[in-house]
């Protein structure tokens, strides 16, 4: 319902946008006001309050505020913030963590689970698995790497594009490519996957839908987080981007556990040599 409410933030007038924004910022304070309310903390006129209502399809202010209030009571009050100066550590803490459960169980629910089944069984039958991102979604590739790395998978992470770019020509067609992009417009994850796609590499996209990385790949996975542009708004996508690592990880692991079980043993063994003693974990 929120998501809904600022994705037609662009098709509203000046006046319901202050409308919007305040019920973005404050859903659950809107529940028990009165429309004269709102239009008085929103700053506007009752029958601006309205034409909000109707400009996202609803018949009145009561219909409006009814699915709500639905909303809110079957999954909470996560949404994307910004901070201000006069915000204090413990709300900055608040928003930070509501923010990013928010974007988490947003891309939960519209995480379609066969491109999931498909992207894992291809992952299962590859050779070969490189992982592909710049900025943020470069940390996700290297993480990524570590995971299937354990996994006993022939892994590797690029976050260059000179080097993506000869990793892509050398793919082989029983080879994977996971390309991670937040915006799914990057020029240089682009060419490298389309390189990879020449060599005959299939293409796993962790990707917003409806994007020109979105199109190439052979098995997209959509991730579709809106992020602010203001300068202290934290990238939630990053963290969806590794979870949804974790799911694929899984995946391949529960597949696999005949022949990972004893390999993950003794790495586990390994590892316990290389910390100090003590109590903890």
């Amino acid at each position: 319902m929120l998501r809904r409410i600022q994705a037609q933030l662009s098709s509203l007038r000046k006046s319901e946008r202050k409308v919007a924004d305040f019920i973005v910022q404050n859903p659950s304070a809107m529940l028990p006001m009165r429309i004269a309310d709102l239009a008085q903390a929103a700053s506007v006129s009752e029958p601006t309050v309205i034409r909000f209502c109707r400009a996202l399809g609803f018949d009145g202010f009561q219909s409006f505020k009814l699915q709500l209030a639905q909303y809110l009571g079957s999954s909470g009050t996560y949404v994307q913030f910004s901070v201000s100066d006069k915000d204090s550590v413990a709300d900055v803490n608040r928003k930070v963590f509501d923010a990013t459960i928010g974007s988490l169980l947003t891309v939960r629910d519209e995480i379609d689970p066969k491109a999931l089944e498909n992207a894992i069984a291809a992952l299962c039958a590859a050779k070969r698995v490189e992982f592909y991102g710049f900025g943020a979604s470069g940390s996700v590739a290297i993480d990524a790497q570590h995971k299937f790395f354990r996994l006993q998978v022939s892994a590797a992470a690029y976050t260059d594009p000179h080097i993506q770019h000869m990793s892509a020509i050398s793919l082989r067609p029983d080879d994977v490519v996971v390309a991670i992009s937040q915006s799914g417009r990057t020029k240089a994850l682009i060419q490298s996957v389309n390189l990879a796609r020449e060599a005959g590499a299939k293409v796993i996209g962790l990707v917003p839908r409806h994007t020109p990385l979105a199109d190439l790949c052979d098995f997209p996975i959509h991730i579709n987080v809106e992020e602010s542009d203001l300068v202290y708004t934290p990238v939630s996508s990053r963290i969806a981007h590794l979870v949804v690592i974790d799911v694929l990880a899984m995946g391949v692991a529960r597949s696999r556990s005949d022949l990972l079980q004893d390999h993950l043993k003794r790495l586990n063994r390994s590892l316990r040599t290389l910390r100090a003693p003590g109590k903890g974990p």
